[in-house]
């Protein structure tokens, strides 16, 4: 297939290429922005990231994405070196810095730091924690629907690798994200372990039946904040939704399904496994949260 595209497709654009990166408290330009290869994130995947999104100005559910970074930190016992407010007039400094306004998109991560010696244990990081923001003008631009295919790989149990933790280790996500690519689709389905539908391997996961919005029990899934909005949405609107065990044979039958994400919001799904779901287009329930989706955006950061 020569048209796959991604849920994090963005239009093209040159400011990109002259960005600052907030790195350890320095302001410093994109190619200056390097870290060791001692780093426990590039050496071992430890750390843990947040994605942020800037509407008109402000960015947008700031609170809660702060308090899903500093949960995961103190899930896997690091210390990440600034408080609350640190974070937070970090972030704003970067924002500055690159003259950003609206429909910009930030990465924050967090990393256990250099390590002395190149091996796992967390003792060998002596050094503090490693912080980045990466900030980028970032206009969502899908050409159209996503196409998915279902994978072996699973979203697994919280004692292996709690799938709520926003962690550095993605490789799982990775590996399936290749296994729906090389069966020619845009993006994986992945299930849980008991066989029923959960997430894809980069967003939360939406089918519509009837007229009602089914979403996974969350027991599996990361626990997106835009998932959440879209669960309070339907709820405030008189839109039934449930989070519900679910399998592949309700999903091939669904009138509508999408995506939700920080960086795309709602994002419509064309096809699964080479199932048309509905008309294959954006359903009249998903633009309608797509609309709402919009108004709550506006209010919280207007």
């Amino acid at each position: 297939m020569t048209d796959q595209i991604t849920t994090h497709q963005a239009e093209d654009d040159a400011r990109n290429e002259t960005l600052m990166i907030w790195l350890n408290g320095h302001v410093v330009p994109k190619a200056e922005a390097v870290v060791s290869v001692y780093d426990s994130g590039f050496m071992l995947g430890d750390g843990v990231w947040e994605g942020l999104r800037l509407y008109n100005g402000r960015w947008a559910f700031l609170d809660e994405h702060i308090d899903r970074l500093f949960e995961a930190a103190k899930a896997i016992d690091l210390n990440i070196g600034l408080t609350r407010e640190g974070v937070i007039s970090a972030l704003l400094e970067t924002q500055e810095a690159n003259e950003m306004h609206t429909d910009a998109h930030a990465r924050l991560m967090v990393t256990r730091g250099v390590k002395t010696r190149p091996f796992q244990h967390p003792a060998l990081s002596r050094q503090g924690p490693t912080m980045v923001i990466i900030m980028e003008h970032s206009r969502p631009a899908l050409p159209r629907p996503i196409r998915l295919a279902t994978v072996p790989h699973l979203r697994g149990l919280p004692m292996t690798q709690d799938p709520k933790l926003n962690s550095h280790s993605k490789l799982n996500c990775i590996l399936a994200c290749i296994a729906a690519e090389k069966a020619g689709a845009d993006e994986a389905l992945m299930l849980d372990v008991h066989g029923f539908v959960n997430t894809t391997n980069a967003c939360n996961f939406f089918i519509v039946r009837k007229g009602e919005v089914w979403t996974s029990t969350g027991d599996y899934c990361m626990n997106g904040i835009t998932r959440q909005k879209v669960i309070d949405l339907c709820q405030a609107n008189e839109i039934p939704v449930f989070e519900r065990n679910f399998s592949l044979v309700d999903t091939y039958g669904a009138d509508e399904a999408f995506l939700t994400g920080t960086f795309g919001a709602q994002t419509p799904v064309e096809e699964i496994d080479g199932r048309r779901i509905g008309d294959g287009e954006m359903g009249p329930v998903t633009r309608r949260i797509r609309t709402l989706y919009k108004a709550l955006v506006d209010e919280v950061t207007a």
